[in-house]
């Protein structure tokens, strides 16, 4: 087993190592990113602190440290059994291993998770000494990373503080939308003027005052450049004089700092003291953007895994703080038109709006994408939940979705949506995904005339769609005798299959199979006739009209 090593000795005298700092599992995977490696379990969370990376070769001896990422290089399948164990055994924070199949996963997931220690797989194309590296520049090779300077290591309300004292007045930072992120203290409420007041209570600009603002031109001018402006004193609108300056990063806008003079005047270099507020600002907005935007991708990782049944469901419940014994449920979405060359933004403001309605209905709702499909992971459901409940939200976020893709004047692009199994643990999630997707795919193929239902309402519809989708996918159990019927209609431009089936579905009643057809009865009989004297096809044979009530049904193409 090899170790990240440190200089412990100086002229053969032994000298203690330094304490490790490490980051948790959590810090780790969101650094290390879904395209190396996958969370497969993590029973003890992901708030275990990792400290260290461990090379386990096959040739050793299992064995690891407490805080320890344990590479398990070499070993697949059950032989990466041991290394699971002596982590488990020695507290080591997780075991990477490469697995091949999912019956591999499943085995090593279901020991990792009794043995107590994290499992993550490494993806086939990445190479073990490339994550090593990744793993180590994450860990910051187990010492404190040096901090970025000042301020800036501080939150956003420390700065507005530093700066209200570096300026002599009262700071606020807001966002692109002027909504408050942070504010100063201010010891006297009488130095507060009605915007700075109302801002504050309001959490956001109220609009009276931005409508001025926009008239005078500020935002104009902090959307042109980073030049610190300058706003009089308006004592008839409640308010006093101010500077603003835009928080940027390159071309792009972050936000504002607004600072207002309060008893006294601003300090004679206020405005430079806003510049660099400015500039340390955009440094902690950029940064709480890549955290937000690390979490995110995590947090996606873990919910696609747990939809594909190939993340441990706790795993994901660790990392949100759901509880995963209560009920859940799976609400799936097939969106029209979300193929090569459809509008990708349209798209994204479509999943947006769809994890907005769903959020909206259930508080821990999650939303994900795969492929032309988006999923609405419901977990935490109340026990007895009505099926009534869950078709509602779904035929609501359908209508929602349908409305926002369909341009006014233009036919509506309809967005199904189906409701899987309610599960009673949120490791059942995959099985109620794979039921949405069965009601789904049954949508499709047009065998199920519905925007949104449920199993329960459309079962045999979907069971039909299922059997025909398996006969249409072995050519060798089909009747020949149906297929040779098949071809002559298509041969001589006949009408004798359709006229088949169309009698099998009235139970061999001819008024009612002609008038679907539009047809005399007459022609009906001759035709059922027909068929069964060019294929041989005895028609009064219950198992050969079984065959033919099926394969009668297969598309052309099949």
């Amino acid at each position: 087993m090899e170790h990240v090593g440190s200089d412990n000795e100086a002229e053969g005298v032994p000298l203690p190592a330094p304490a490790a700092v490490g980051i948790t599992l959590r810090q780790l995977l969101m650094s290390l990113g879904e395209p190396v490696v996958e969370l497969q379990c993590a029973p003890a969370g992901l708030d275990v602190e990792t400290v260290d990376v461990g090379l386990l070769d096959p040739e050793d001896p299992p064995a690891a440290r407490p805080g320890e990422l344990v590479l398990a290089i070499g070993v697949r399948g059950r032989a990466a059994i041991p290394a699971l164990r002596a982590a488990a055994s020695a507290g080591a924070a997780a075991v990477a291993v490469r697995i091949d199949s999912p019956a591999q996963r499943d085995t090593l997931r279901d020991f990792a998770e009794q043995a107590g220690v994290a499992l993550l797989s490494v993806r086939r194309e990445v190479r073990w000494e490339h994550l090593d590296a990744l793993a180590r520049a994450a860990l910051g090779g187990g010492r404190p990373l040096p901090a970025e300077g000042g301020a800036e290591e501080g939150d956003l309300f420390a700065l507005a503080q530093t700066t209200a004292v570096l300026t002599g007045g009262i700071v606020s930072i807001e966002d692109t939308a002027n909504r408050i992120l942070a504010y100063s203290r201010s010891a006297d409420s009488d130095e507060i003027d009605d915007l700075r007041r109302l801002t504050i209570l309001g959490w956001q600009g109220p609009e009276p005052y931005l409508s001025k603002l926009r008239e005078w031109g500020v935002f104009q001018q902090l959307r042109a450049g980073d030049s610190v402006v300058s706003i009089d004193e308006h004592p008839e609108l409640g308010l006093r004089r101010r500077l603003v300056v835009a928080i940027r990063s390159g071309e792009r806008q972050l936000g504002t700092i607004w600072v207002q003079e309060g008893a006294t005047p601003l300090a004679e270099r206020a405005d430079q003291a806003l510049l660099g507020a400015a500039r340390v600002a955009a440094l902690q907005l950029m940064r709480r953007r890549r955290s937000v935007s690390s979490e995110l991708r995590l947090t996606q990782s873990l919910l696609s895994g747990v939809l594909e049944g190939t993340t441990g469901a706790q795993s994901l419940a660790g990392h949100l703080g759901l509880d995963a014994k209560r009920p859940a449920a799976v609400l799936g979405f097939a969106l029209p038109g979300s193929g090569p060359g459809s509008d990708e933004l349209h798209r994204e403001e479509t999943l947006s709006l769809m994890a907005v309605h769903a959020a909206a209905r259930h508080r821990s709702a999650l939303t994900a994408a795969v492929d032309e499909r988006v999923y609405v992971l419901l977990p935490e459901l109340p026990r007895g939940v009505a099926p009534a409940t869950l078709l509602g939200w779904t035929r609501e976020l359908a209508e929602a979705a349908t409305r926002h893709l369909s341009p006014a004047g233009s036919p509506p692009v309809l967005v199904s949506g189906a409701v899987g199994e309610v599960t009673p643990a949120l490791s059942g999630t995959a099985a109620s995904r794979r039921e949405a997707d069965r009601i789904l795919d049954a949508m499709a193929s047009g065998r199920v005339d519905a925007q949104v239902a449920d199993l329960a309402q459309v079962r045999a519809q979907v069971l039909l769609a299922e059997t025909l989708g398996l006969l249409a996918t072995a050519p060798a159990v089909r009747d020949p005798r149906l297929t040779a019927l098949l071809a002559h209609d298509a041969e001589h431009g006949g009408r004798l299959a359709p006229s088949v089936l169309a009698w099998l579905d009235a139970f061999g009643d001819v008024r009612e199979a002609a008038a679907a057809l539009h047809i005399h009865p007459n022609t009906l009989r001759y035709r059922v006739r027909r068929a069964e004297q060019l294929t041989s096809l005895d028609l009064s044979r219950p198992e050969e009209r079984l065959l033919a009530m099926l394969q009668l049904r297969l598309p052309p193409e099949a």
